[in-house]
C-alpha cells in the first residue's frame, strides 16, 4: 500500500478549481452516461419490491425548531456576490438534489465549491452544517474533509482531492413555513439535508474516507467511523453460530454500497436475521448500531428520527458479508421500512491495494419507501397546501404552484 510521504511537497492548486474541463475515458464516460439514464428516471424510491409502502412519513409538527438552520443559511447567502448566489440557489423540487456522487472527478458537479470561497464565507457555510448536525456529526464530515486532504498530500493529485473540493447547494428559499434545504457534494461526502417547518430528512448521507487514518501530515491522527466499524462487528460477534449463518448472505464484499448513487429507485429485498430473532442483549447492540447513524443528525431531530426507526424495528433486518475476525474486510446492513444503513470496507482508489482493507470505508444512510431527499413530505405538502384552484366553467385547471 502507498504510503504517506515523509516531506511533503508544497499545494499546487488547480487554476479553476470549481471545475476542471478534461476528457473523460471510457470508464467514466460509461458511468456519466448511467447516471443521466437514472436521473431521467421518476423517482419513486428505494423499495424491497418496486412497490412503494404507502402511509410511513407523515406530515407532523415536531417541536423541534428549525430556525437556527434557517438563520445559518441566510447569513451564508446574504456573504455572497450576486453570481455567487446564481450557482448555489436551485428550485426546491430541482433534480439537483439527484445528481450527487462520491466519486472524486468532477462529474455532475453544481452548486458552490467551497474552495473558491473567502475564509469568512467558507465559515459561514460551515456554520450551515455545523446547525444541522450533532457535533459528533459536525466532527465527522470535517474529518472526511481532512482525510480528503490527506489523500492530497500522499498523492500529490490537488485536482481532485483537497479539504475544500465540496460543492454547497441551497434549495429553495430558507423559511419556516415552506420547503427547502441544502446539499453538499464532494468525494466521500454527500449530506442532503431536507426541511419543512419543523421536520427535517437528512437523506441521502454518504460518508467514507481513503484512508481512515492520517499517520503523517497536516492532519496527522484524524480518524473516522471507529464506532460504525467496532459497533457492527460487536453486534455480529454476539450472534450465536445459527444466528450468524442467517446473517450471513455472501463472503465477498461488494465493490460499493448497493443502494449508492444514482440508484434512488433500488429495489432490494431484505435479507439476514429479523430484530425478533435476536435476544434482548443483541437488540440493544442493534439499536446502538442504529443510533450511531442516526446520532450524526442534530439533537432533537435526532430524537425523533431514533424514535421513527423503534416503530419498525420488528421489520428490520441485519445482513453481514465477509469474516468477522481482527483483520478481515465486511459489509453490513441495517434495513427497514423507513432507514437503510450500509457500511462497506473498499479495495484501493487513491492507494495501490486491489483488495478490500479496512482502510477504506464507505457508509451510506438512506430513507426507503420515497422520502429520501425529503420527497415524501413534499408531495404532501404540495397535496395539502399548493392544490391549484377549481378553474372557471369552460378553462383547462391553472398549474400548481409552490
Amino acid at each position: 500500500m502507498t504510503s504517506s510521504p515523509t516531506g511533503l511537497r508544497p499545494r499546487q492548486r488547480p487554476s479553476t478549481p470549481a471545475r476542471r474541463p478534461f476528457d473523460l475515458p471510457p470508464r467514466l464516460q460509461s458511468y456519466l452516461e448511467q447516471a443521466r439514464a437514472a436521473l431521467r428516471e421518476e423517482f419513486r424510491g428505494i423499495t424491497t419490491d418496486g412497490t412503494v409502502v404507502p402511509g410511513l412519513f407523515p406530515l407532523q409538527r415536531t417541536g423541534i425548531s428549525t430556525q437556527p438552520i434557517k438563520e445559518a443559511a441566510e447569513a451564508f447567502l446574504a456573504s455572497l456576490a450576486p453570481e455567487q448566489r446564481a450557482s448555489v440557489l436551485f428550485d426546491v423540487e430541482s433534480e439537483a438534489w439527484r445528481a450527487w456522487s462520491n466519486i472524486h472527478p468532477y462529474i455532475l458537479r453544481h452548486g458552490l465549491c467551497l474552495e473558491s470561497l473567502s475564509p469568512p464565507q467558507r465559515e459561514l457555510a460551515l456554520a450551515l452544517l455545523r446547525t444541522s448536525l450533532s457535533l459528533s456529526g459536525f466532527e465527522l464530515a470535517r474529518n472526511v474533509m481532512k482525510l480528503n486532504e490527506h489523500i492530497g498530500e500522499i498523492t500529490n493529485r490537488w485536482d481532485e482531492y483537497g479539504e475544500w473540493l465540496y460543492w454547497l447547494s441551497l434549495m429553495g428559499t430558507p423559511s419556516l413555513e415552506e420547503p427547502w434545504g441544502w446539499q453538499i457534494d464532494g468525494h466521500h461526502l454527500i449530506i442532503n439535508c431536507f426541511i419543512l417547518k419543523d421536520q427535517l430528512v437528512l437523506t441521502p448521507n454518504f460518508m467514507g474516507s481513503e484512508p481512515v487514518v492520517a499517520e503523517t501530515g497536516k492532519y496527522a491522527g484524524t480518524r473516522v467511523f471507529q464506532a460504525e466499524e467496532a459497533k457492527g462487528l460487536a453486534l455480529m460477534r454476539a450472534l450465536t453460530p445459527a444466528q450468524r449463518e442467517k446473517a450471513t448472505i455472501g463472503m465477498e464484499t461488494p465493490f460499493d454500497v448497493f443502494a449508492t448513487a444514482f440508484r434512488d429507485n433500488l429495489v432490494l429485498r431484505y435479507e439476514g436475521i429479523r430484530y425478533d430473532a435476536l435476544t434482548t442483549e443483541q437488540r440493544a447492540l442493534l439499536l446502538d448500531l442504529i443510533a450511531t447513524y442516526v446520532g450524526r443528525l442534530r439533537p432533537g431531530h435526532a430524537e425523533v428520527r431514533l424514535e421513527e426507526v423503534k416503530r419498525h424495528l420488528a421489520e428490520t433486518h441485519f445482513a453481514w458479508i465477509g469474516g468477522y475476525d481482527d483483520v478481515s474486510p465486511f459489509y453490513y446492513r441495517v434495513h427497514s421500512p423507513v432507514i437503510l444503513i450500509e457500511f462497506d470496507h473498499q479495495p484501493g482508489i487513491a492507494l495501490d491495494n486491489d483488495q478490500p482493507s479496512r482502510n477504506h470505508i464507505h457508509t451510506l444512510v438512506r430513507t426507503p419507501n420515497g422520502n429520501d431527499y425529503g420527497k415524501d413530505l413534499l408531495r404532501q405538502h404540495y397535496e395539502q397546501f399548493h392544490r391549484p384552484p377549481p378553474a372557471p366553467a369552460g378553462q383547462p385547471p391553472s398549474r400548481g404552484g409552490g
